[in-house]
């Protein structure tokens, strides 16, 4: 791939950043530094020896920024590639920079407790290892999910086993909502979200200056098994206070804030508060750039001054499963008040231009933050942004509709392109234009009239030559990980072809945690509508291992299902086990335990109008 250096805009702007950004104070790597105990390995490979994760990989991150790498991202990449065993107080200790998130250990009388075991099996065994090293084999007493995003909780086969759970020798504790909010994110637009997470981490990005450098909230995400264990006990309240091997932890929930599940907890015997991802050391999105539900800003704001009463009077110490510790009840409650009061402006900031009639895009340009917290290195906007936290804010209560009734009513991008290519004389003409663009430093406008060209021929050399030149620039000058992540990635693709979907979630251990309607809803999402227009069918389905009937109906291309009795009857029942139904939806018609009884033809037909998502569908590309 033919890699360029930065353009003379993109030096000028890293040089002004140097110049008002605050990087005399150290303070974090102070912080990211104490406690130190030992490094341990940074590569950590599968049993078939593939390599799950590399932080080796980001031993280019010395010195000062190169020219292609904003310095705040530079400074926030030397931080979160941190590596190693480190004490939070004097039984808390935590691994980083073993995968994505970070995973904490809590020991009690005899045993451990374990808190967000990381994504992957292979890291949380390793970073456990590692722990174990320097303590002692102390025995996992427990697991704590500190909420539903899959590098909180899928490597918790690393650190126990389903056996040593149901056998009640370790507890596994996670908020209310736990198993459902983490499985479906996975299922009903987990194509679509994996594939756009391949953008968002930089996953087929080489690392360097040049390529991927991190995401702002940790360096990238592992690629080992990600597994589940289902929770054994539920947190169903604020205030509840539960003892696990004698140590006492408090909770607060926090429900649709940074998760839909979510909880923050309190140790008093070490004075130790863990804010979950609520409060870490960057801006973090309300909506992500892979594509999620809107998350609330007035209620994330609201559980972190809730937490600050509960807690910051007790408080020693604050962390995380991100990134370092804040030490000291004075700096603990600035920084959590910092986050809240980040979140808090955003969302008030954003209603008051939105009542005087300002859309998502021009609010975005407008909101600038209060100095305090623009200059707070916790609340610059490596992982989420202003500006795209702002369109989401502006969504959420207005949805994607700006009331500009022009804008009602648009031509898709392909016809939209193909029109601005000829209004503004031709392609020639128009990668005229954008050259000039780019050579004057406006790559914003360069990518907007590039993006046109692409989109009413794809094939044309100059115009995808330049685009990706065009994108490359806008990923050297984001501060933002996961912008540089997508700019760099879309770069990638135009020069060198779809690279799909690197690494994706959907795993059999997740899958198999499906209750039978979450199953019956993903076969519904990929019921192809126009093959089925005119299909009439019934299905009734029974479990074996359940106890359980549900009737199917399929007609006017909608799947349908209500649970029903035994006298319920259908064109054709099937009998099978919940991971029978799992496997037949795959495409396994010949394995054994599927009873049919009826008309046949109604599952060939059923079956048969089932669409795959695409895990290489095109980005920058009609």
């Amino acid at each position: 791939m033919q890699q360029k250096r930065a353009t003379p805009p993109i030096e000028h702007a890293h040089r002004a950043a140097l110049q008002s950004l605050p990087f005399s104070d150290t303070r974090d790597f102070e912080n990211a530094d104490r406690g130190f105990i030992a490094r341990g390995t940074g590569v950590v490979t599968a049993d078939d020896g593939r390599v799950v994760w590399d932080n080796e990989s980001y031993s280019f991150l010395a010195g000062d920024a190169p020219t292609t790498v904003h310095p705040s991202l530079w400074r926030q990449s030397q931080l979160a590639a941190k590596q190693g065993l480190y004490e939070v107080v004097e039984g808390i200790y935590q691994v980083r920079g073993f995968d994505l998130s970070i995973i904490t250990f809590v020991e009690g009388d005899a045993g451990v407790i374990v808190i967000d075991p990381l994504i992957s099996t292979e890291t949380a065994a390793a970073a456990l290892a590692l722990y174990r090293e320097h303590r002692g084999a102390r025995a996992v007493v427990a697991v704590i999910y500190s909420h539903s995003h899959v590098d909180h909780f899928g490597g918790v086969f690393g650190v126990t086993s389903q056996a040593d759970a149901d056998a009640g020798l370790v507890e596994i504790i996670a908020p209310e909502g736990f198993t459902g909010h983490a499985v479906a994110e996975n299922v009903y637009a987990g194509t679509a979200m994996a594939r756009r997470a391949g953008y968002m981490y930089g996953a087929s990005l080489a690392r360097g200056p040049q390529g991927q450098v991190g995401t702002g909230l940790g360096q990238t995400a592992s690629s080992g098994e990600v597994g589940l264990i289902v929770p054994t006990v539920l947190i169903t309240a604020t205030g509840r206070i539960h003892t696990v091997d004698g140590v006492e932890i408090e909770f607060q929930l926090a429900p649709g804030s940074e998760a839909p599940a979510e909880m923050h907890f309190y140790f008093p015997r070490f004075r130790a508060l863990c804010l979950a991802e609520n409060a870490t050391h960057t801006q973090h999105n309300l909506l992500t750039l892979r594509g999620a539900l809107v998350r609330d800003p007035h209620l994330w704001a609201g559980y972190l001054t809730e937490a600050i009463g509960l807690f910051a009077d007790r408080s020693d110490v604050a962390f995380a499963s991100h990134h370092w510790p804040t030490w000291g009840r004075a700096e603990i409650v600035e920084f959590i008040s910092t986050q809240r009061d980040l979140y808090a402006y955003l969302h008030d900031q954003t209603l008051r231009h939105l009542n005087q009639g300002l859309t998502g895009a021009e609010i975005a340009e407008l909101i600038e933050l209060p100095p305090t917290l623009e200059n707070a290195w916790n609340a610059r906007g490596y992982y989420g942004s202003v500006s795209h936290n702002v369109k989401a804010i502006y969504q959420r209560y207005m949805g994607w509709f700006d009331a500009n009734p022009a804008r009602l009513w648009p031509h898709p991008p392909a016809e939209l392109g193909a029109r601005y290519v000829e209004a503004l004389g031709g392609m020639d003409r128009l990668v005229d234009l954008a050259q000039a663009a780019f050579t004057a430093g406006d790559f914003r406008w360069a990518a907007t009239l590039l993006d046109h060209a692409v989109f009413a021929d794809q094939h044309h050399p100059a115009a995808r030559a330049l685009y990706a030149d065009t994108l490359e620039q806008l990923g050297y000058g984001a501060e933002n990980g996961t912008w540089r992540n997508f700019f760099l990635s879309g770069a990638t693709e135009l020069r060198e072809g779809n690279f799909g979907t690197p690494a994706s979630t959907a795993a059999p251990a997740l899958i198999a945690q499906l209750t039978p309607e979450q199953l019956f809803d993903a076969i519904a999402i990929s019921v192809n509508g126009p093959r089925a227009w005119s299909l009439d069918l019934a299905v009734v389905v029974v479990f074996a291992d359940l106890d359980r009937r549900y009737r199917l109906t399929l007609r006017n291309g909608v799947l349908t299902t209500t649970r029903c009795g035994a006298d319920t009857t259908a064109e054709l029942t099937i009998t099978l086990t919940k991971p029978r139904l799992i496997a037949l939806v795959g495409g396994d018609l010949t394995s054994g335990g599927l009873e049919v009884s009826g008309d046949e033809g109604v599952l060939t037909a059923l079956l048969g109008v089932l669409d795959r998502g695409d895990p290489g569908f095109p980005i920058d590309t009609p």
